[in-house]
């Protein structure tokens, strides 16, 4: 998409969360401070290594820090950033509740918050991320143990005995994550002091 030029006072967002044909002015880019560079290259490597685009990792580190409420425009313009990612990336975060839209007075476009809590950024992550693979997890090794039953007798009973470890796996898992989200839960609400975490 071409940039607009210097003279244009209004462009069209189509892909802007507050809708398609929406006229707003566009914001200027600015250079992102040290502190935000290095903040952003954290996000970025978190969501690589849970499996989210590093656009949304870009947009929630910004937003981390970013001590006031930021635009689409904000974003677009801050990260050097399409339109499309930028779009996708929002609609990611506010879908697993890592990010929320807040009311600017005298503003008509949507403004958007960092949730920086620690339990609701998880138990969003999991809901979305997580769980689904878990449910379908079961179909699936049901699956499988109908195929490992049906396997030559000399290989039937180790497939069978895999296919338990799985369901084993799963189980635990299934346990496992309400459990580390009430832990997560009780660390947001008695954080380490200050003094606790300077060495």
């Amino acid at each position: 998409m071409n940039k607009p030029g210097k003279n244009d006072k209004n462009v069209t967002h189509p892909a802007e969360p507050n809708g398609p044909g929406v006229m707003m002015a566009a914001s200027p880019a600015r250079a992102l401070t040290e502190f935000e560079v290095q903040s952003i290259d954290l996000f970025v490597r978190i969501a690589q290594l849970v499996g989210i685009p590093k656009s949304v990792g870009e947009i929630y580190g910004l937003l981390f820090t970013s001590a006031d409420p930021l635009s689409f425009d904000d974003i677009v313009g801050s990260l050097n950033m399409s339109r499309g990612s930028a779009s996708q990336g929002l609609r990611l975060l506010r879908v697993i509740g890592a990010a929320k839209s807040t009311y600017v007075a005298g503003e008509r476009r949507d403004y958007f918050l960092a949730e920086v809590e620690l339990r609701k950024l998880v138990t969003g992550f999991l809901n979305e991320q997580i769980h689904p693979h878990l449910v379908t997890g079961e179909e699936r090794l049901a699956v499988l143990n109908g195929l490992a039953a049906g396997e030559p007798e000399s290989r039937r009973e180790i497939l069978l005995n895999r296919v338990r470890k799985l369901e084993s796996w799963r189980s635990s898992a299934a346990i496992a994550l309400p459990v580390a989200i009430k832990l997560l839960g009780e660390a947001d609400a008695h954080p380490r002091p200050d003094s606790a975490l300077a060495t």
